[in-house]
């Protein structure tokens, strides 16, 4: 891969976003900033009705139709083939990935080096549904792209300042010198929300008490006061914190045991319990779609339980972040759920009057970006996430100043 030396860079980047079953995958040029220039996305990785889809701002250009990708790394192809056109104008410069897990010694982006690839691997074992994915990804690009730099950006990095008690876990004092700890995830979502806060809050608001609500598929909170995280919902793994599409949530550790004592439940089985089978789609039987829930909840008791049992524990969420925080001046809700599904935000913060949380029905149904009441103590706010832009930001970042030696 690419060295770095102190130049001028300027180009396109090429940002690729893994998840555990989706891939999101954009094109930015270097105009002073990021612009982003195209957006795309692989579904249902490892399914036979996998869906791809990209889209060139602009231009009307772009492609809907069902694949096939086995695994991450035959999404290459497809999201390369998206981008060639514009690549033949606008040479590709550097390509930025979102890697989940950074362990204690990634708190900021990172050239992807050997010894980088190395310490990836050794965080396998912490993130087994994201970081094979993304670590397949890193290669395969740097095979096609051996001289380009590729910039690993960590969803941990975000929460790398939380004071040390927010970290612990109560078990062995050993287990937790070898790494076991609370983490904390959304990291680039959180990232670019403070940022955004700052540029459109009132003044000092950034600074002030402030809850953000990364409401989508993946679902967790963060506590961040004076610019500083405090606290957030997610710990050891993505799994933790609130009940997700597929993702249980917190759990009774002791719920393992029982299980394996009465239905023979192994390690693995229970993995894939809480990752995929658990949540919304668990607990409703009908879909992890909160879309789907919102149009079957009056006739189907499921289908309403799930969608209570997920506002009852954001809401809860909230209590106990404000509490971390000594209060709240600042509420912000983002990602899919959090930035399209008006009902789940009043339902969400029904109750919370006593935090100072008040919120306008009609600013709230039209989707504005501020939804509180004039004058309520505590400011709700719904802004857009953007990982991809943060992680185009952030190769900026790091390759403002320095570019490739080839």
């Amino acid at each position: 891969m690419a060295k770095l030396t102190e130049t001028a860079w300027a180009g396109s980047i090429l940002v690729v976003n893994g998840g555990s079953s989706t891939l999101k995958f954009a094109l930015f040029l270097d105009e002073g900033s990021p612009v982003r220039h195209l957006s795309g996305s692989i579904d249902r990785i490892g399914s036979p009705e996998g869906t791809f889809t990209w889209r060139q701002d602009g231009t009307g250009s772009g492609e809907h139709r069902t694949v096939e990708v086995p695994d991450h790394k035959a999404c290459i192809e497809l999201l390369l083939g998206a981008v060639q056109n514009l690549l033949a104008h606008h040479p590709l410069q550097a390509i930025g990935h979102r890697v989940v897990h950074g362990g204690r010694q990634y708190q900021e982006p990172q050239l992807v080096t050997p010894v980088v690839m190395d310490a990836l691997q050794q965080l396998s074992p912490y993130d087994p549904e994201h970081l094979p994915g993304e670590i397949a990804l890193i290669k395969g690009l740097a095979e096609r792209y051996p001289h380009l730099p590729h910039i690993a950006c960590f969803d941990t990095a975000f929460h790398r300042g939380m004071p040390p008690v927010a970290r612990l876990l109560a078990i062995p004092r050993r287990y937790h010198s070898a790494g076991v700890q609370r983490y904390g995830f959304h990291g680039l979502s959180y990232a670019f929300l403070m940022k955004a806060l700052a540029e459109i809050g009132k003044p000092g608001e950034a600074d002030g008490r402030v809850i953000l609500a990364h409401l989508g598929n993946g679902a967790s909170m963060a506590a961040v006061k004076d610019g500083q995280v405090v606290d957030t919902t997610m710990g050891f793994t993505p799994a933790s914190g609130l009940p997700m599409s597929r993702r249980s949530g917190d759990l009774d550790p002791g719920l393992l045991s029982y299980l394996a004592h009465t239905e023979g439940m192994t390690v693995e089985r229970f993995h894939r319990m809480v990752n995929s089978e658990s949540g919304l789609l668990g607990v409703s039987e009908v879909s992890s779609d909160m879309r789907d829930l919102l149009k079957q909840e009056e006739r189907d008791p499921r289908a309403a339980e799930a969608v209570e049992l997920f506002c009852y524990q954001v809401r809860k969420g909230i209590g106990a972040l404000a509490a971390s925080l000594g209060g709240l001046d600042t509420m912000v809700f983002s990602a899919g759920i959090g930035e399209h599904a008006p009902v789940i935000r009043a339902r969400i913060c029904a109750g919370l009057e006593f935090l100072g949380i008040m919120i306008d029905h009609a600013r709230n149904n039209a989707d504005e970006g501020v939804i509180s009441k004039d004058g309520c103590p505590v400011t709700v706010r719904v802004i857009h996430t953007d990982e991809e832009q943060e992680i185009a930001h952030s190769v900026m970042h790091l390759l403002g100043r320095t570019t490739m030696n080839r």
